[in-house]
């Protein structure tokens, strides 16, 4: 049985248009905020709380103590697997005032994170860690309801795999020419609907798989926007923001909102610095776009990398004049280590290699031109 695979045509897309250079603005670009614990998450009660709808969220605790029996399972938790160890347990169990079960996303993230151990364990004592856990912490009928689903999830799973070798494999042999094939990734998501419903119930699969639609549509919409040459840049651009403007209000909204912006600030920051902007020209298109805070970080992340490059300069000639004294790079090893330590901290020792050869063909650009 393959491990649960999520959002992974987002994936594919989103490291084609931003590339690796995304990870680190998200970053600098997060708000720093105080995170708080979820109540749901890591109660050792088994107390019910009742919501604002009537609804019962049923706490997900954290950890037990291993019991004395090694061969059954009485929480589901007990001898954890080596990467579940001190981990939180994903995910909620919620039911309704007559104790029926409510099927949420949040379901689905229980179940992958019990399977996401698959390989330390065997199937068969996952989906018996996992029937544990919920006739523990769940009362009639909800137990059984949420047990029978987690059977259909593994059993969907196990015919998702074959759906994800057969496309991806021709998804490969498409991409090869530069352009991913939007008719065949159509039809994989045609296929994957009609097996999600061989297995769920339409409320099931809204709730399983609703936001990883979204999300598929949205990057779908969007290769098509990138992929159609009746459309010069501006039009695409257009198009996208018309895109996105028409989406409903909510969370997916606002984060396809935050990745566009992205995309944009990235193109932007490149032509600004190109024409040479001063450092308030480029405060001010950040904060139309991302706002004052997050501004001011990439601001921060500007002087650093400035600084960066300075020493890294003044590192490079100390270098070459050591090399030429000794006579050979390996005879000035030991005083290039020494100057290294010197001009550098760790984590920054670590990046010159690769920043000697980002600047190599930054000037083969520079003198191809």
């Amino acid at each position: 049985m393959p491990k649960p695979r999520r959002n992974q045509l987002f994936i594919i897309i989103a490291i084609i248009v931003f590339l690796a250079l995304l990870a680190a603005l998200i970053w600098w670009l997060k708000p720093k905020t105080e995170t708080t614990a979820n109540p749901q998450l890591g109660a050792s009660s088994t107390s019910q709380t009742v919501g604002s709808d009537n609804e019962v969220i049923m706490p997900v605790p954290t950890r037990t103590e291993p019991s004395n029996n090694q061969s059954a399972f009485s929480t589901g938790l007990e001898h954890m697997p080596k990467s579940l160890r001190d981990t939180e347990v994903d995910g909620e169990i919620i039911i309704d005032e007559n104790k029926q079960l409510v099927v949420t996303e949040g379901l689905r993230r229980l179940f992958d994170y019990f399977l996401s151990a698959l390989g330390e364990e065997d199937e068969a004592t996952i989906i018996e860690r996992v029937e544990a856990y919920i006739r523990h912490h769940t009362p009639e009928p909800a137990a059984s309801q949420a047990i029978e689903i987690f059977h259909q999830y593994v059993a969907y799973l196990k015919a998702l795999d074959g759906i994800q070798k057969n496309y991806g494999n021709l998804q490969l042999q498409a991409t090869q020419n530069g352009e991913m094939d939007l008719n065949l990734i159509s039809q994989r998501r045609q296929d994957v609907n009609k097996l999600r419903q061989q297995f769920f119930t339409t409320e099931t699969i809204s709730a399983f798989f609703g936001s990883d639609d979204a999300y598929d549509e949205y990057s779908l919409a969007m290769l098509k926007i990138a992929q159609d040459d009746s459309l010069n840049d501006a039009q695409k651009q257009a198009a996208r923001e018309d895109y996105i403007s028409r989406l409903p209000e909510g969370t997916i909204k606002k984060n396809v909102q935050q990745q566009a912006n992205f995309g944009l600030l990235m193109q932007r920051t490149e032509e600004l610095k190109r024409k040479g902007a001063s450092s308030d020209e480029l405060f001010a298109m950040r904060s139309k776009l991302v706002g004052e805070a997050a501004a001011r970080r990439l601001a921060k992340v500007d002087d650093e990398d400035a600084n960066f490059d300075a020493r890294f300069s003044q590192y490079q000639t100390q270098r070459q004049a050591l090399v030429a004294q000794a006579g050979s790079e390996a005879a000035a090893s030991a005083q290039i280590a020494q100057l290294e330590q010197q001009m550098f901290n760790e984590t920054e020792r670590k990046r010159l290699s690769g920043y000697a050869a980002l600047k190599q063909a930054q000037q083969q650009d520079t003198d191809s031109q």
